[in-house]
């Protein structure tokens, strides 16, 4: 991170609230004082879920940009850089402009309390609210209902991704009350666009779309998607799309590249289908040929994915069904309070190996020990990404090695990879 970026995060995490309440009061008068910007944005696409949410604002935007339009989009967590999360008209905000904005911003604020996600949020719309653009992608930080970016109160369509457990500590114990909290971004009259889910969770998105008049484009019913020779097809009641191959690997893709085309139709918003062939998102499924890839022998594959929820852990399961023709190891470390053994449970019985790794400056990471137990005695100690890879035993047929578990493990593992 920006070392200056840093220290005003620093300060700002000082004035965090005692309660985190998920509240918009204070972001809303912070907004109000910087004159509201959240008012002078284009078009808004707001995006939620437990998996799949970036994956999604990047093939909305690759989709946008491929005919012609200019994007706005703001995300969460960054991997390396603090600036990640702010693309400002197609490019990342520049350190001069977010130091300015995030020092205004917190001179406007006066000591007030406040979060830093309610900060970096607000600096988002103003650097928007400051720059034409014809889209803005917006992806909720954490839950939904009384999430930052939720404080816009007429985008132009919403889309709701895969929901599974996560965050339980704030968002709640069950699925169908997360699913609820998601579902808080949905708007009276403003169209969604929902990907395959689970019935219980489903029931729960219906129910809040038909309370608010909400037109709903559901998978299934409204629209679909299916793996071609080619590529893809994406049908709907108005129109059949023959499409290229997504360029983010995984089935699971498949539901998220859905979602975006159904939201952007669904809003009458200008896209190219085909730019689904050109999204970038880094550490979802990720292949890396840097330095770390130079550990193993080259006809090895090294390759990175942020899941870290029980939902991810199921959907990457399913996409190492699909990696049979080599032996597949795991190198794992994890944050605290995650469901570890939930995310592991369906991995373990796929991987040859299973290596527990935490790396020095890896945010909140779960400590060695604790992936071991949780993966029932099987994972091996790293301790280190650098030291796993080393120690991984070479066979004579090639293999893969997948590095996963955590988003904050991903932007160590990138740095380490330069």
């Amino acid at each position: 991170m920006n070392q200056a970026v840093e220290q005003i995060a620093a300060r700002l995490e000082r004035l965090h609230p005692r309660l985190i309440d998920l509240s918009l009061d204070r972001l809303a008068t912070l907004l109000t004082r910087l004159g509201s910007p959240e008012k002078r944005l284009p078009p808004i696409v707001h995006v939620a879920g437990t998996n799949g949410k970036g994956s999604t604002c990047a093939f909305i935007r690759s989709m946008a940009e491929a005919a012609g339009q200019t994007v706005h989009v703001y995300t969460s967590p960054h991997l390396v850089r603090f600036n990640e999360r702010i693309r400002v008209a197609g490019e990342l905000v520049s350190d001069d402009r977010l130091i300015a904005t995030m020092e205004r911003i917190e001179q406007i604020n006066d000591g007030a309390p406040i979060t830093v996600f309610e900060v970096i949020t607000a600096a988002a719309f103003d650097l928007f609210a400051q720059t034409p653009a014809d889209l803005c992608v917006l992806e909720v930080g954490l839950g939904g209902r009384g999430d930052a970016t939720n404080i816009i109160d007429a985008p132009a369509a919403c889309a709701i991704t895969s929901i599974s457990l996560d965050h339980r500590e704030l968002l709640g114990p069950t699925v169908e009350i997360i699913a609820a909290e998601k579902a808080g971004i949905i708007k009276p009259g403003i169209p969604v666009a929902i990907g395959a889910q689970p019935g219980g969770i489903l029931r729960v998105l219906l129910d809040h779309a038909k309370t608010r008049g909400a037109p709903v484009n559901l998978r299934g019913q409204d629209w679909d998607i299916a793996p071609t020779p080619s590529g893809l097809r994406y049908t709907d009641r108005t129109a059949t799309l023959d499409l290229p191959a997504p360029s983010l690997p995984g089935a699971f893709q498949q539901d998220n590249a859905g979602i975006a085309i159904a939201t952007l139709r669904a809003a009458g918003l200008k896209h190219d289908p085909s730019g689904i062939r050109n999204a970038e998102w880094p550490a979802r499924l990720q292949r890396l040929t840097g330095r770390l890839a130079g550990l193993l022998p080259p006809n090895w594959e090294l390759w990175l994915d942020g899941g870290h929820n029980p939902g991810a852990g199921v959907v990457l399961a399913e996409h190492l069904r699909f990696w049979h023709d080599r032996p597949v190891h795991l190198i794992v470390g994890m944050k605290q309070a995650k469901d570890s053994a939930e995310f592991l449970r369906p991995l373990l019985p796929l991987a040859e190996t299973v290596w527990a790794v935490r790396e020095p400056d890896q945010h909140a990471a779960l400590p060695v020990e604790a992936i071991i137990a949780a993966s029932g005695g099987i994972a091996r100690p790293g301790p280190g990404v650098a030291d796993a890879l080393r120690a991984i035993p070479r066979g004579e047929r090639p293999a893969r090695v997948l590095i996963c578990g955590s988003l904050y493990l991903a932007g160590e593992v990138l740095k380490l990879n330069e």
